[in-house]
C-alpha cells in the first residue's frame, strides 16, 4: 500500500477571529498546505499568543469582542517582542474597512470575507516570504563587511519585496495615490488612474493638486486637498461632504476618501498616501432617497412635509420686512365622483392632468403642492393679495373649463380656493393652514368652484371657528365619557293597543359640568365627521344598560334611537349595530331607529338599504321632521318605515292657523294610506292634543305631554348631577 507523501512544514501563522466557521475555514485551508495554525477568538488571546517566538504571520479579524483589530495591532506593534510579525487585516465586504488606517497602524495587507482559498494562499505565502526575505535581510546585514556578495543579494530581495507591494496596491479595488514630503505623486495604482484621467508615467514627480482636483458639489468651489492637511498636521484626513473629482477629460466622479501621514522608523513624515472610491451610485440612490421625503411621487409636486418647511419660511420672511406673500389651499371638486364611477388609476390620471393644468396659471417662482388625496396648496411669494385673488379666480376658471375624458366619459372637474394672506400679523403654520383650510370650506360652503379669501370678522369663519373648537369639546368629552342619556315620553293618542314609547336623547357636559344643548355640539359632530361616533356611544350605552331599565310594569315598551345621515352610509356601522343585539341581549323588536326626512333624502340608495336591513331582524323605523324639507312623496313609498313623525312646525301652530291643519291633516291622511302610523311633535299644549285627536293622530310628543328626564337605570350612576332638560330639545 502507497502511503500519502509527507507535508512539508511551511510555517507558523495565529488566526485571530471569534466566529467559529472563519477558523475552521481557515484552520483547514492552511494546515492542508503545511502550515502550522494556532488560533484565538479575542484581542486579549491573541496578545498572549503572538508571545510565541514561532508566530510568523497574524491573520487579525477587524470585529472582536472585547478590542477592535486596529486597536490589537497597535499594541503587537507597540511591543518589541511582536511587532516583527506581520499582520494581514480580515474584513466582510459589507464591514467598513478603513484601508488607510489599517495601513497607518501597521497592518501589511488585507483579505476579504467570504475568503477565497487561492487568495488566503497566495497572501499569506506571499507576506510569509516577505517576512521571512526581512529577517533574512537583518541577518546578512550583521554580515555586510564579510559577504558582499550576499548583500547583493539582498539589494535583489528588496527590489522583489518593492514589486510585491506594488503588485498588492494595484490589485485592490481603490484609488491609491502616495506622494513625497512636498506632495509631489510618487506612485499611482491603476484605480487612480482610471478615476483621474492621469497616466501613472505623466503624474510621476508634480503635484498632487495639478491631478487630484476636487471641489465642492453645491457650491462648485474648490475643496481643500486632504494630502496638503495630512502632511501639515500628521494626521488622517478625511474629505469633506459632496466633493467631487474632475478627471483629466473633464468628467466628474463624486468620491470620498481619506490621506495619511507615512512615516519612517524614526516617526518622521517622509510622505503622505490618499485612499478614494467612486461613489456616483449611493450617493444618486441618498439624493433620490432626499427627493422622495419631500415629494409627491404620483403628480412629482412637493408633499406635505417639504411645502410645510418653505412655509414655514415664508412666515419667517414676513415678520422683520414689508415683505407679504399668500397661501391658497385648493380642493378638487367632484374628485370623488372620477374615483368612485372610473376607479383610482383615472382618478390618479386626473391628478396628474390638474397638476399640469395648475402651472399653466402660475408664476415661475410660486411653489404648487400636493397635501394629500384631491387638496393642493399654493406658496405665491413676494403676492400681495389682491394679486393672489386674481391667480385663484384664474386657476378655478381654468379648472372649471378643463373637460376630464376617461373611456368615452367626460367628467365636469371644479376647485374651491381659500386664500389667506402672510404678513407680519401672520403668527405660525398651524395658523396660516388652519385659516386656509377654513377660507376652502367657505368656498365649498358657498357653492363649491369659488375662492373664498379668509379675513378675521368673517362671520362664515368665526361660525367654523367656533365648531372647530366645538370639536375639541366633543372629542374630549368622548375621551371621558361626559356623556349621558335623556329620554321623552311618546305617549298614544288614537293607536291601538296603545305602546308605550320613550326617545332616546343625548346631552354633553363641558369640562365645567355645565349642560351642552344638542343643537350646539350635533351640527359641528356632523359637519366634522363625529357625529358616528356619538350614535356609537348612544347605542352602546343604552343596549349595554337595557337590561337595567325601569320599565315599570311595561314589557311592550319601544325605544327610538336618533341616527344621523353619515351613520346609515356607514357599512361598518351597520354591522356594528346588527352585532349589538345578541351581544347584549336587546329584543329588537323593543327598538326603533328614527332619521331625519332630509337625512334620507340626501343618502336615500343607502337609506333604504339600511332601513331595509336593519328591519330584517325585527327592528322598527321612523322618519323624523316629514314636512320640513317638503320632499316628493314618491321618496316615502320607497322607504320601509314604520312611523312618520310630522314636524313640529306645522304641529305647534295647528290650533290657530288652517293652512298648519291641512297640512298635519294630509300627512296624516296620506301616512295611514300607507298603513304607518304617525307621531306628532312639539305638542305643547292640550288645545294641540285635542286637535291632534279629532284629526287621528296616532302619538304626540312635546313639552306639553312630558319633558326630556335622564334615563332611570336600575344601578347605574353616569357621574353627572341630574339635570332638568327644559333647555335641551331633541335635535
Amino acid at each position: 500500500m502507497v502511503s500519502d507523501p509527507p507535508i512539508i512544514y511551511r510555517g507558523d501563522i495565529l488566526i485571530v477571529d471569534d466566529l467559529p466557521d472563519n477558523l475552521r475555514l481557515l484552520r483547514d485551508t492552511l494546515s492542508g498546505q503545511g502550515y502550522k495554525v494556532r488560533s484565538a477568538t479575542t484581542g486579549a488571546m491573541a496578545l498572549r499568543a503572538a508571545l510565541s517566538p514561532s508566530t510568523e504571520l497574524i491573520l487579525l479579524d477587524i470585529k472582536l469582542p472585547d478590542l477592535d483589530g486596529y486597536e490589537v495591532c497597535r499594541k503587537l506593534k507597540s511591543d518589541e517582542r511582536t511587532a516583527g510579525i506581520p499582520i494581514i487585516f480580515l474584513s466582510a465586504l459589507n464591514e467598513s474597512f478603513n484601508k488607510v488606517q489599517g495601513l497607518a497602524v501597521g497592518g501589511v495587507d488585507y483579505i476579504s470575507k467570504p475568503f477565497q482559498v487561492e487568495e488566503v494562499l497566495a497572501r499569506v505565502e506571499i507576506h510569509l516570504t516577505i517576512q521571512r526575505l526581512q529577517k533574512s535581510l537583518h541577518t546578512q546585514n550583521l554580515r555586510l563587511i564579510q559577504e558582499i556578495e550576499e548583500h547583493q543579494r539582498l539589494q535583489d530581495m528588496f527590489f522583489d519585496e518593492k514589486e510585491l507591494a506594488q503588485v498588492t496596491l494595484q490589485s485592490i479595488g481603490d484609488a491609491v495615490i502616495t506622494t513625497d514630503v512636498q506632495a509631489n505623486i510618487r506612485y499611482f495604482n491603476p484605480v487612480a488612474e482610471r478615476l483621474t484621467g492621469w497616466q501613472a508615467k505623466d503624474a510621476e514627480g508634480i503635484p498632487v493638486s495639478q491631478v487630484f482636483q476636487i471641489v465642492n458639489e453645491i457650491t462648485r468651489k474648490p475643496a481643500d486637498n486632504p494630502v496638503t492637511k495630512a502632511l501639515l498636521y500628521g494626521e488622517i484626513v478625511g474629505l469633506a461632504n459632496h466633493t467631487i473629482l474632475i478627471a483629466r477629460d473633464g468628467t466628474e466622479y463624486p468620491i470620498e476618501d481619506s490621506a495619511a501621514p507615512i512615516r519612517d522608523r524614526q516617526g518622521q513624515i517622509i510622505g503622505a498616501v490618499i485612499v478614494f472610491h467612486d461613489v456616483t451610485e449611493s450617493r444618486y440612490l441618498a439624493n433620490q432617497l432626499s427627493w422622495e421625503a419631500s415629494h409627491d411621487a404620483l403628480t412629482g409636486l412637493t408633499n406635505r412635509r417639504g411645502f410645510e418647511k418653505e412655509l414655514v419660511n415664508a412666515i419667517a420672511s414676513v415678520q422683520n420686512s414689508n415683505q407679504q406673500h399668500a397661501l391658497c389651499y385648493l380642493d378638487l371638486d367632484q374628485f370623488k365622483v372620477v374615483n368612485d364611477t372610473a376607479g383610482h388609476v383615472a382618478g390618479d390620471e386626473l391628478l396628474r392632468q390638474i397638476t399640469a393644468l395648475l402651472h399653466k396659471g402660475i408664476r415661475a417662482n410660486d411653489m404648487l403642492a400636493r397635501l394629500g388625496g384631491d387638496e393642493f396648496g399654493l406658496l405665491l411669494t413676494h403676492c400681495p393679495i389682491s394679486q393672489a385673488t386674481q391667480i385663484a379666480e384664474t386657476l378655478k376658471d381654468l379648472v372649471h373649463q378643463f373637460r376630464f375624458v376617461w373611456n368615452n366619459k367626460t367628467f365636469i372637474i371644479g376647485v374651491s380656493i381659500g386664500v389667506v394672506a402672510i404678513d407680519q400679523a401672520s403668527q405660525d403654520l398651524m395658523e396660516i393652514m388652519g385659516a386656509a383650510d377654513a377660507a376652502c370650506y367657505a368656498a365649498k360652503a358657498k357653492g363649491r368652484n369659488c375662492v373664498h379669501v379668509y379675513s378675521l370678522d368673517d362671520d362664515e369663519l368665526i361660525r367654523q371657528r367656533g365648531e372647530r373648537q366645538m370639536i375639541a369639546k366633543i372629542s374630549r368629552a368622548l375621551g371621558h365619557n361626559r356623556f349621558c342619556l335623556y329620554s321623552q315620553k311618546i305617549i298614544s293618542i288614537t293607536a291601538k293597543p296603545p305602546v308605550e314609547h320613550y326617545e332616546i336623547l343625548i346631552r354633553m357636559l363641558d369640562e365645567n359640568g355645565e349642560l351642552v344643548s344638542p343643537n350646539e355640539f350635533i351640527p359641528a359632530a356632523e359637519r366634522y365627521g363625529l357625529i358616528t361616533q356619538i350614535d356609537c356611544w348612544v347605542v352602546e350605552t343604552f343596549f349595554s344598560n337595557y337590561q337595567n331599565l325601569d320599565q315599570q310594569g311595561l314589557p311592550e315598551s319601544l325605544y327610538t334611537i336618533n341616527l344621523s345621515g353619515a351613520s346609515i352610509g356607514n357599512n361598518q356601522f351597520l354591522r356594528f349595530l346588527i352585532e349589538q343585539f345578541p351581544r347584549y341581549q336587546v329584543p329588537p323588536q323593543t327598538i326603533c331607529f328614527e332619521i331625519t326626512e332630509t337625512a334620507a333624502i340626501a343618502n336615500f340608495d343607502q337609506a333604504r338599504h339600511f332601513i331595509s336591513e336593519i328591519k330584517k331582524i325585527g327592528c322598527r323605523f321612523a322618519l323624523d321632521d316629514f314636512g320640513s324639507g317638503l320632499s316628493s312623496f314618491a321618496y316615502l313609498m320607497n322607504l320601509p318605515v314604520d312611523y312618520l313623525k310630522i314636524d313640529g312646525i306645522f304641529v305647534k301652530n295647528i290650533s290657530n292657523n288652517l293652512i298648519s291643519q291641512a297640512i298635519v291633516e294630509g300627512f296624516n291622511r296620506i301616512a295611514h294610506a300607507m298603513n304607518l302610523e304617525t307621531v306628532a311633535e312639539f305638542v305643547e299644549d292640550e288645545t294641540i292634543l285635542e286637535k291632534l285627536r279629532e284629526i287621528g293622530v296616532d302619538y304626540a310628543q312635546g313639552y306639553g305631554i312630558s319633558r326630556p328626564a335622564p334615563i332611570n337605570f336600575k344601578g347605574y350612576y353616569a357621574g353627572f348631577t341630574e339635570i332638568d332638560g327644559t333647555d335641551a330639545r331633541d335635535v
